[in-house]
């Protein structure tokens, strides 16, 4: 059984409007040297549908006041089994699975379990379909103990996943990019159990086919 969560994005763009220094309407800024919110690659690819004039006589700008930069998001629609293990977003660009630590390694372990093969190998046959010549496959862990360690566990989960894919990918000119982030970009609230088993994953992504 799965539950379908469309998330709050949109093909249009999104204008703010500045004035007197403020953004008006929009949530709070952050500073350049703040971490980003997702991994290096992973930033929406969506381009902007139409050119916008900022001297438009239809926009209703405060006076004194500019629009702020376009920024386009991508349409993402997210998809999950009812107890989290897998998880499916796409974008108009391309297709991630994400898969709960716990459905493919035991605790601690970067080795599979019985049932992880079959899992990756469904996935690599929807990359074959797909034609896709680029595959990411990252890994995540929550917070719970060193840095060190989770950086280490997670880059060794993403290798395992790496491997069993390149059994199945049959692409020759494919390239995998593979990384481990350790407690980095959590999705969910570390100080809960349920946020934890959420934070500890792997997410293959990769170029959505034609369709």
């Amino acid at each position: 059984m799965t539950k379908r969560h469309r998330t709050v994005a949109t093909s249009a763009v999104v204008g703010l409007v500045v004035a007197g220094g403020h953004f008006i309407g929009a949530g709070s800024a952050h500073a350049d040297d703040v971490k980003p919110s997702m991994p290096p690659g992973t930033e929406p690819s969506a381009a902007a549908p139409v050119a916008i004039d900022s001297n438009a006589p239809g926009l209703k700008i405060p006076q004194g006041g500019t629009l702020a930069p376009v920024k386009v998001l991508d349409i993402a629609e997210v998809v999950e089994d009812l107890g989290g293990e897998q998880r499916r977003q796409e974008t108009n660009e391309t297709v991630m699975m994400a898969l709960q630590s716990e459905v493919l390694f035991p605790e601690d372990s970067a080795v599979f379990n019985a049932q992880a093969a079959a899992r990756i190998q469904a996935i690599g046959n929807e990359i074959n379909q797909s034609k896709a010549t680029r595959i990411r496959v990252f890994g995540f862990t929550d917070d719970q103990g060193s840095y060190e360690h989770g950086k280490e566990l997670s880059k060794q989960r993403a290798d395992a996943v790496h491997a069993e894919l390149s059994k199945t990918v049959t692409n020759p000119g494919v390239v995998f990019d593979v990384r481990g982030y350790s407690e980095d970009y959590p999705i969910a609230d570390n100080s809960t159990e349920e946020g934890r088993k959420k934070n500890r994953r792997v997410e293959i992504t990769f170029p959505r086919g034609a369709s």
